[in-house]
């Protein structure tokens, strides 16, 4: 097993074939913009992955941003394959993401779960992460 940040270099077809499947565990019905245009735009934006056997079987991603408030980060798209689930994978994308974090000097790092999602929430909440008493609004464009 390897977990590894990801660089726009490393990014194959088959990379992106793969994680175009994995995403569909995620969430089924949303469009992907696919890796290479995520890790480019910009430059702010970090993903680490989980390699077995060279088989992408974990990501996560982290988009960095400054406002007034600081330097933030948010963290989506984290996503362990349902055959692999269990064995640690999901906190060590985590940790190596809140690694690049403390590197980048960030203040906060965000994100949102659904509240069905009840094991990802208990990592979060292991990793230190508090529920933040706020609404999010969406507004698709």
């Amino acid at each position: 097993m390897e977990i590894k940040l990801i660089t726009l270099n490393e990014v194959t077809s088959e990379l992106q074939s793969q994680l175009t499947k994995l995403y569909k565990q995620l969430n089924s019905e949303l469009t992907q913009l696919d890796i290479a245009t995520a890790l480019s735009d910009y430059n702010t934006t970090e993903a680490v992955v989980c390699l077995v056997d060279k088989k992408l079987v974990g990501i996560a991603m982290m988009a960095k941003y400054k406002v007034v408030s600081g330097h933030k980060g948010m963290i989506e798209d984290v996503i362990v394959s349902s055959d692999y689930r269990g064995q640690g994978i999901g906190r060590k994308l985590m940790e190596k993401l809140l690694e690049r974090a403390e590197v980048s000097k960030l203040d906060d790092v965000l994100l949102f779960s659904g509240h069905h999602r009840t094991a990802a929430i208990a990592l979060y909440k292991s990793l230190g992460f508090t529920l933040k008493e706020s609404g999010i609004y969406i507004k698709k464009i």
